[in-house]
């Protein structure tokens, strides 16, 4: 029978036709589960295709072409199956002949990156349409894909985060936890689908977005999935080859040329490394390459000159040094901060920034790439078309439902920092020039990445060897030498909103950092608690900026002002920490909707 059996699989593997007939299939050529047509054997005695074992399931099998007379013509005498214990889905599934003569039966749902190398993993063969009503979620338990949220979005309830998902073209899933001791929930919508696994002990669901279309052909399965591509879908078919008798004057010629060419790559090799000895390059700069394994490019001083045509054009200027608008070969518009100091080595400024290259959130600014060429060293941002929340406000471009949302996004932004990103970071410097507005006037809170990076098991006894940030937005911590915290940015954050909502800047008339600064906090704190605090009863209008009232939600203003006059509390335990702040906002934001 193995004789008669590999007889049958040959004459699909050599049989001279060059494309599939019902007698022969040609390298390159494959055969689907969904085509009825089966290979005939030249005496039409044998038949070979898919056979249905079960709803949906296949398995490639050979049967009885021409039965006796006896023999009941509808039930097939099945001889030989390539996958008897695993059928493929019924639809989109092939057997394949490769042009390298192996014989390839594809399961449908995913297939290899590439062909020759398993190494690089499997994607799916399906696309996720735009249309939220194309698509639908299968549950995956207790599994979790840890990083690549686009937002982080708490307490929304399961149809809200299912919705968010849908109406986000790059949304591949989303994550959603539920704490039943709190009734609290997590929302985090998935960009990719990386460094996943499942645990008994992780208390949160994956929901996988699929197509409807196929999402019958994926559900069964879905439960018994593995985060690895195997090559257990790959069924290898007993087959024999005839090899050629090799000439001994090829081979030797053959031998000869690899072994010359293996000579020429050993003295490349070599050249190779004593010029790379001549090179002066520090240890411990070498060492800093290894540590910054980050995803974004390193450019050249030369390349950033260019791009900003000899640093002209400038957009901002900070504590840390400017920043000057570019353009990239490659056509992209960026901001280009060129940072004042450069008394760090190249090691330590990459292990820095490899650090800020891993924050990845909705509303925190994106580090493109940096420049470490000599003594320069400079950062590459996502260029924002309006520019900061400062000139806006100066420029008086911005409506009440614009400020709310700044409002928002930027409490976002710190609740990540705070709170959910692998390091514990403080800000420290948060102001109206340090956040700022896209196209569309989302907020994004930059320099994040230059405060002080602290491992979260060091709280809450912080120790700063200066103090950091801008006069008229530091907390009372700076000036009274007090333990310094997160909170610190809650008391900033508080009176950019109290400086959003009135038009009055803190920081004028300002001359001693010990006195001056308490001074001119005092002036604007203490006048809004006044005015709220008092006998008039439209209080609200007497403290926003005039040039608003006519326009503007006396509620949502009412709202913003109570939560900046809690955020700017002397005393640090009476704040509230950035994610309740996100809180307040939401529900008021849902209350409004």
């Amino acid at each position: 029978m193995a004789t008669t059996i590999l007889f049958l699989l040959s004459f699909a593997l050599f049989a001279p036709f060059s494309s599939l007939t019902p007698e022969a299939m040609s390298k390159g050529a494959s055969l689907s589960v969904e085509d009825p047509e089966v290979l005939i054997s030249p005496n039409g005695v044998f038949s070979a295709g898919f056979y249905s074992v079960g709803d949906n399931a296949f398995c490639f099998a050979i049967w009885f072409s021409k039965l006796p007379s006896h023999v009941d013509s509808h039930a097939n005498t099945i001889v030989w199956t390539a996958n008897r214990d695993q059928p493929v889905n019924g639809k989109s599934s092939k057997l394949s002949l490769l042009k390298n003569g192996n014989l390839i039966l594809t399961d449908a749902g995913y297939k290899m990156k590439n062909r020759t190398d398993w190494g690089y993993g499997c994607e799916p063969e399906f696309d996720l349409s735009c249309n939220k009503n194309e698509s639908i979620f299968q549950l995956l338990s207790t599994v979790e894909f840890y990083g690549y949220d686009f937002g982080f979005f708490p307490n929304y309830t399961f149809d809200q985060c299912t919705n968010l998902c849908l109406e986000a073209c790059n949304c591949r899933a989303f994550q959603y936890t539920y704490h039943e001791d709190t009734g609290s929930s997590n929302c985090y919508p998935k960009t990719l689908l990386l460094n996943g696994y499942r645990s008994s002990d992780f208390k949160g669901d994956i929901y996988l977005k699929l197509p409807k279309s196929k999402y019958n052909s994926y559900v069964n399965h879905a439960e018994e999935f593995g985060l690895v591509c195997s090559n257990e879908g790959t069924i290898k078919l007993a087959r024999i080859y005839v090899k050629n008798r090799v000439n001994g004057t090829v081979k030797f010629m053959l031998w000869f040329a690899c072994g010359v060419g293996g000579l020429e790559v050993l003295c490349i090799f070599v050249v190779g490394c004593l010029l790379i000895r001549t090179r002066k390059c520090s240890g411990a700069d070498k060492q800093g390459y290894i540590i910054a394994a980050t995803g974004f490019k390193k450019f050249t001083y030369a390349e950033l000159k260019r791009a900003t045509k000899g640093f002209t054009e400038e957009i901002g200027r900070g504590a840390c040094g400017a920043v000057y608008k570019g353009v990239l070969s490659d056509k992209r518009v960026v901001a280009i901060k060129r940072l004042n100091e450069a008394n760090q080595g190249e090691g330590e400024f990459l292990a820095e920034i490899s650090i800020i290259g891993r924050i990845n959130h909705m509303n925190l600014i994106e580090m493109w790439g940096y420049c470490a060429d000599g003594k320069h060293r400079l950062l590459v941002y996502e260029y924002m078309e309006h520019g900061s929340l400062a000139k806006n406000l100066l420029a008086g471009t911005l409506d009440w439902e614009k400020m709310f949302e700044i409002a928002q996004g930027t409490a976002k932004g710190l609740a990540y920092l705070h709170e959910d990103c692998l390091e514990w970071v403080l800000h420290c410097d948060v102001k109206p020039q340090n956040i700022l507005l896209d196209s569309n006037y989302h907020p994004k809170v930059a320099d994040f990445g230059l405060s002080k990076l602290q491992n979260r098991g060091v709280l809450p006894n912080s120790i700063f060897s200066k103090i950091r940030g801008t006069r008229g937005y530091m907390a009372p911590e700076w000036i009274f030498n007090l333990p310094i915290t997160s909170k610190v940015d809650v008391y900033s954050y508080g009176i950019v909103v109290l400086e959003m909502v009135t038009g009055k800047g803190p920081t004028r008339s300002v001359h001693d950092i010990n006195e001056g600064v308490e001074i001119e906090h005092e002036r604007l704190v203490t006048w809004v608690r006044e005015k709220k605090n008092g006998e008039v009863a439209n209080w609200i209008e007497d403290i926003i900026d005039p040039t608003m009232v006519a326009r503007c939600d006396m509620g949502k203003m009412e709202i913003l002002v109570e939560m900046a006059l809690q955020c700017v509390e002397e005393d640090k335990d009476a704040r509230p920490t950035m994610s309740q702040v996100v809180e307040m906002l939401l529900h008021h934001e849902n209350d409004h909707h």
